[in-house]
């Protein structure tokens, strides 16, 4: 080989170590791969990352995918719901401009739109809310305020299909409505129970929020209470609707109704109703239906087309500290008779006003959306062991249920709200002023002048009278109604006198008063309330 050539072969093996260092230290200092290609602005392939292996992720990714599976499951069972009706009334408050809706107290509604009609034609709602398939043959739960009084009704299902839908009937009392189409290929949602849904216990609410903009979403959260009641829900039936709600704090809006809330396996516990709200909008309370009374419910509808209810023929409110305190117990739980209809099962058997009932059949008692449901679906003629406290222990009854018609088991109207004087303390123990009730004093106050006892004349601040007993001798509509105390602890009561014979018969410090308000539209009704004494 010459010397020329020996020249240029050591030049190019020189040349290839310097690359080859190069690339080495290139790769030390991390230089860009595509470096050259960004400074000449031009595009660079996106280079793939993969999934960075987290092994603590796995309970998450595994959580995940159990609400995803959970929701194809379900969603094909949930459906749309279309609605169309004559306008009415309460319609035309949602026509208010939004800063006056925002005023009124609002819970869940339909999404409901005035329909364009000619002049001369009646103005038509249509509105809009969820429902589920719970047959394979095609009955639907929804609410009844999603249906009632529709003269149209059209269901969607999640595959696109549209089906007209017949009303098989509803029930105003606890917001629930069947529907029936005719449809093949239907998926059936399975029902839960809501007995034994415990709080804390995380859910699924599925339905078209907003109406038909966001159609099939779904919403996660927890159950964070049951056994939800007094809630406003504007209904003038004197308090025969079962409220036993399901609280929780998934996402609800209006157009949700009649939408099913699920359980982590994919069950139905609940058939989602209201929210609370000063908006109207979502508000961190959301309540549902249980789904152990919507199903009693749909089964007699669907086997007679309406519902049937018995009951123990009383009026009761739920118990109180007070009335805790006047049996001596720890707890407070069940429920306290107020007052008993005209004919009465649980009478007749032998209970009294003023009894806490604390079990039906074994079963405990703790509040009166409970006692409807236990004693509420059975027959008419089925005994009931009914267990109760009363002064001196517990005591067991033996009650042959009667047709809710004929015996109706419901709230008591609840106390008025106080509007209370700045008066000193009066000499007796209940934190008030009274006054024998004279003729002028009855028919001033709107009650007949057969009544008698001792008028509320004002309270006293910071007594329990002043949570409790409305204050104002003569009522203004805007102001509580006139109380008269007829009894105390079931002495019949004319004067002052009469009052402090009464309350030295007092024991635990809580006195049992019955109470004759009038409320100036449904006239006069009886109601017991206990009230713990102020010191002596």
């Amino acid at each position: 080989m010459s010397t020329h050539s020996r020249n240029w072969l050591k030049l190019g093996a020189l040349f290839g170590l310097t690359f080859i260092l190069g690339l080495f230290f290139a790769g030390l200092l991390d230089f860009p791969r595509n470096g050259f290609a960004q400074q000449r602005g031009e595009h660079a392939p996106i280079v793939r990352v993969n999934a960075p292996n987290i092994p603590t992720a796995r309970s998450l990714i595994d959580l995940s995918d159990a609400y995803a599976a959970v929701v194809e499951a379900v969603r094909p069972s949930v459906v749309f719901v279309q609605s169309e009706r004559p306008a009415t009334e309460e319609d035309m408050a949602e026509q208010l401009p939004p800063g006056m809706q925002q005023m009124l107290p609002q819970l869940q509604q339909p999404q409901r739109r005035r329909s364009q009609q000619q002049p001369q034609e009646t103005p038509m709602e249509r509105g809009s809310g969820s429902g589920f398939i719970v047959s394979t043959d095609g009955y639907i739960l929804t609410n009844n305020h999603v249906i009632e009084g529709s003269t149209k009704v059209t269901v969607t299902l999640l595959d696109g299909r549209v089906f007209p839908a017949r009303i098989v009937g509803t029930d105003k009392d606890t917001d629930v409505g069947v529907l029936k189409i005719d449809a093949t290929g239907l998926t059936a949602a399975a029902l839960g129970s809501s007995e034994k849904t415990r709080v804390g216990e995380w859910v699924l609410a599925i339905g078209n929020p907003l109406g038909d903009n966001l159609t099939f979403s779904v919403t996660q959260g927890i159950v964070s209470a049951k056994g939800r009641s007094n809630l406003d829900l504007g209904d003038t039936d004197g308090g025969k609707v079962i409220q036993d709600f399901i609280q929780t704090d998934a996402v609800i809006n209006r157009g949700n109704s009649g939408g099913p809330l699920v359980n982590v396996r994919g069950e139905v516990i609940g058939i989602n109703a209201a929210i609370a709200s000063t908006t109207g909008f979502y508000n961190g309370y959301a309540f549902a239906v249980p789904i152990d009374m919507a199903r009693h419910v749909m089964d007699q509808i669907v086997a007679n087309g309406h519902v049937e209810r018995t009951g123990l023929g009383i009026m009761v409110q739920p118990a109180t500290p007070e009335d805790a305190a006047y049996f001596g117990l720890s707890t407070v739980s069940g429920v306290v008779i107020d007052s008993f209809p005209a004919s009465s099962a649980a009478k007749r058997a032998g209970l009294e006003v003023g009894d806490m009932i604390t079990a039906i059949d074994g079963q405990p008692i703790q509040y009166v959306g409970q006692l409807q449901q236990v004693v509420g679906f059975r027959n008419s003629g089925d005994e009931v062991k009914v267990e109760v406290q009363r002064r001196g222990g517990k005591r067991d009854f033996t009650v042959r249920l009667a047709p809710v018609n004929a015996a109706a088991d419901s709230a008591s109207a609840p106390p008025a709200a106080t509007t209370p004087n700045k008066t000193e303390p009066t000499s007796n123990r209940l934190g008030m002023t009274v006054a024998p009730l004279t003729t002028d004093l009855a028919t001033e106050a709107g009650l007949p002048s057969t009544v008698h006892g001792l008028l509320v004349k004002s309270v006293v601040r910071g007594s329990d009278a002043e949570q409790k007993i409305c204050a104002e001798s003569t009522a203004r509509e805007d102001q509580c109604a006139p109380e008269v105390i007829t009894e105390v602890e079931g002495k019949p009561v004319r004067s002052e006198d009469d009052l402090r014979s009464a309350l030295g018969t007092a024991q635990h410090g809580v006195v049992t008063l019955t109470l004759l308000s009038s409320n100036g539209k449904n006239g006069a009704f009886s109601r017991l309330l206990r009230l713990r004494l102020n010191e002596r």
